[in-house]
């Protein structure tokens, strides 16, 4: 039996299933079983196979990388062309991109890298078309616009959510709180620290098993479902941001408009146009979560034309050395930091302070 008959079997016994708490466990059991053969599609067993196909995944450059998804023919590659100035194919026909075209946009000092993804066709996750590849790029991204054509119905967002999460993308999502952690021995060590609606200790033991997992300690600090649990157990999703780009608004009325401007993560543009694009940049920024540092030599005035830029979370003084030399950082004796982060300009700080962004920073060697 194919694992695609297996996963479709498991798929049609959850739609028979009624959902209530009689039936909670068997359904806990049935998602984990579907997560395994899911992994199982996505990383085939044996040896190298026959290798990944040409050209796809792209070298990484610049401080943060943007990967365009989407249908066939909904605009990406113009959107990419009239953004980065890089020339991708454009036809009228379906399928014209068929591997990764890289793009680099300069913005607030920041280069981001473009990827111009392969359309993704329903029945990605299950390895059809390029799909496997197109979502294992998409899962280096660090942030997702998912590009989607006015005119179509709302159901190309929804497969197009469904097949990323097929693959462990988790869209515009929090990790689950959820403390979880193998023993030798011990037996399974259930603890919740706020009521639970779906979870029961018998439930996640039953879970656990089906992933041969008999000695562990789990901690609820939330109101979790099963597929959190088994998010956490399987360890390889990936949370990435994501926007909803609506491209071809050239072609819809000003009143619609108006209505899509409503919808959360979402922004209207057209690509062929070149309308809205300043508010798509400028949400981007947002969703990078991207902070700038200015270098300062001695004696001299700030750099302000070239910041050195750091993911957020990884903003300290000694994630700024090591962006510039991994020597840098054993020659610092301190710096000298000016801007939002210290009570007062300037303020001598050691590796350890975290910096804010558009900071002026001076480092003394020692």
């Amino acid at each position: 039996m194919s694992l695609l008959t297996k996963i479709a079997e498991i798929e049609n016994e959850m739609a028979r299933t009624q959902k209530n708490k009689a039936t909670a466990h068997h359904l806990g059991l049935l998602k984990a079983r579907l997560a395994k053969l899911r992994r199982e599609l996505i990383t085939p067993k044996g040896g190298s196979g026959g290798g990944t196909g040409e050209g796809f995944d792209v070298a990484k450059t610049g401080d943060a990388r943007i990967g365009f998804v989407g249908f066939p023919s909904v605009g990406k590659s113009t959107l990419l062309s009239n953004l980065a100035g890089v020339y991708s194919e454009v036809a009228a026909y379906e399928f014209t991109t068929l591997t990764t075209v890289p793009g680099v946009i300069r913005y607030k000092g920041g280069k981001i890298q473009l990827l111009d993804l392969p359309g993704i066709i329903e029945g990605a996750k299950d390895g059809k078309g390029r799909g496997r590849q197109v979502i294992a790029v998409a899962r280096t991204c660090n942030l997702i616009l998912i590009v989607l054509d006015v005119l179509k119905p709302l159901g190309h967002k929804k497969l197009i959510e469904h097949e990323l999460e097929g693959f462990g993308i988790r869209l515009n999502k929090q990790p689950p709180n959820i403390g979880f952690k193998k023993k030798d021995k011990g037996g399974i060590n259930f603890t919740a620290t706020c009521a639970q609606s779906e979870l029961d200790a018998e439930t996640v033991k039953s879970i656990l098993s089906e992933y041969k997992i008999h000695n562990a300690d789990i901690t609820l600090r939330s109101d979790a479902t099963a597929d959190d649990l088994i998010d956490v157990v399987e360890g390889n999703r990936v949370y990435i941001p994501c926007i909803y780009v609506l491209n071809k608004i050239d072609q819809i009325s000003i009143e619609e408009l108006d209505i899509i401007y409503k919808i959360p993560h979402c922004v209207p543009i057209s690509a062929h146009h070149r309308w809205n694009f300043d508010d798509l940049l400028e949400k981007i920024w947002d969703y990078l979560h991207l902070v700038r540092i200015y270098t300062k030599p001695k004696g001299q005035l700030p750099d302000y034309t070239a910041p050195v830029v750091l993911p957020d979370g990884k903003t300290s003084v000694e994630d700024f050395c090591l962006k510039i030399h991994k020597n840098l950082i054993k020659e610092l004796k301190y710096a000298l930091v000016w801007g939002s982060s210290v009570k007062h300009n300037p303020q001598k700080v050691g590796k350890d302070h975290v910096l804010d962004d558009e900071d002026v920073i001076q480092l003394v060697k020692k």
